[in-house]
């Protein structure tokens, strides 16, 4: 099994624990809604039943006879990291597993050009811009850009801060403050 149907599989396993129903028990819920849009029963799981985002998604995927996504993410993340940008697709997972352990609420998900990271919202987006850049863009509202935070400015509106980091040791203790701080943000 891959990561994230080992990651699918985990969440499936701890539902009932973290959500109080089963995945089955959730399908009923979201048979009975009768909704038909991937959005509006991740937004009815949320607002009615509080749902975390990711566990919403998986039950609105699952209600919509998907399997979560996962060939889809695999294929948008591996298109995002081919040919020129294949090198920096170590960077990429050393940040998925860093954010990664910061909760099991985390929702790495990806889409064309970046993947967006979320926990009850979105705190932040790893893109890879460049041949030899990723940006990681953060939620930090009122934190003032500093060294290498600098304002996201035009570079991306779901983000208010960027950090461009183009090797490993570029992931160091200052980016994972800034990253855990824009998730307890979240």
């Amino acid at each position: 099994m891959g990561k994230i149907e080992d990651a699918v599989a985990s969440m499936i396993a701890n539902m009932k624990v973290n959500t109080g129903k089963s995945l089955d028990e959730w399908l009923k819920v979201t048979a009975k809604a009768k909704l038909t849009k991937h959005g509006e029963i991740v937004k009815m799981l949320k607002t009615d039943h509080a749902l975390g985002h990711g566990f919403a998604n998986l039950v609105s995927h699952r209600t919509l006879n998907s399997d979560a996504g996962s060939a889809e993410d695999d294929d948008l993340l591996a298109a995002q990291y081919a040919g020129a940008k294949a090198e920096l697709k170590p960077l990429y997972d050393k940040l998925a597993k860093l954010i990664g352990a910061f909760g099991k609420d985390v929702e790495l998900s990806p889409k064309k050009a970046y993947v967006s990271l979320r926990r009850s919202k979105q705190f932040g987006l790893i893109q890879p811009s460049t041949a030899t850049r990723l940006d990681l863009g953060l939620n930090l509202k009122g934190i003032a850009p500093k060294g290498r935070l600098e304002a996201a400015g035009s570079w991306n509106a779901m983000c208010t801060h960027r950090i461009k980091l183009a090797s490993a040791a570029d992931i160091d203790a200052e980016v994972k403050i800034w990253l855990k701080q824009a998730y307890d943000a979240a």
